[in-house]
């Protein structure tokens, strides 16, 4: 996942997604208690599934570093599927805040005041290019296509100021170091 996907998927979220021991247990509460459900939703046997939840000593063994990807990766899918459309209608509709480290600038000479360089931007963008950049995600559209409708919108309200001034002119956003959202 690229740094705005994965702002993205923390702005929908209201607490952390669960890790480690943890992580497993939250995947049995959600099948009930079935190791063998959870077996089947990871692509592994059943009895791996037991081993990890037993008690006994001796017999208990961690998850490998491909079986943690694997739970990381149920669990996130998983995670406040509610809260997750809340946030999204909510930025859908009000906008949101988007703070990032980035080289933003106009595509303009070198030793412009306005070429591209790395920037801390921390700015408001309308619901419009929250649809948009949660369609390109649902879409599987990949990081260069996200920093395209990203670079739209900034270039729109950072120097265009709303489309007063700056016309014609090509916005870069490249180099993305973070991308945080605060939704609502």
């Amino acid at each position: 996942m690229g740094e705005i996907v994965e702002g993205l998927e923390r702005a929908l979220l209201t607490r952390p997604v669960p890790t480690g021991d943890t992580a497993v247990r939250f995947l049995l509460k959600t099948e009930q208690g079935s190791t063998k459900n959870v077996a089947v939703l990871l692509g592994i046997s059943q009895r791996t599934v037991q081993r990890w939840v037993t008690t006994r000593p001796g017999v208990r063994r961690r998850p490998s570093a491909v079986h943690r990807g694997l739970i990381d990766e149920a669990v996130r899918a998983r995670w406040q599927p509610r809260v997750r459309v809340r946030q999204r209608a909510r930025a859908e509709a009000d906008g949101f805040v988007i703070h990032t480290r980035a080289r933003f600038g106009f595509a303009a000479p070198a030793g412009s005041s306005d070429d591209p360089r790395v920037r801390w931007i921390t700015q408001y963008l309308p619901g419009e290019v929250a649809r948009e950049l949660f369609a390109a995600r649902d879409a599987a559209a990949g990081e260069q296509q996200q920093m395209v409708i990203l670079a739209r919108a900034l270039g729109h309200a950072y120097f265009r100021d709303g489309g007063r001034r700056g016309h014609g002119l090509h916005i870069a956003f490249t180099d993305v170091e973070f991308a945080d959202f605060s939704i609502g």
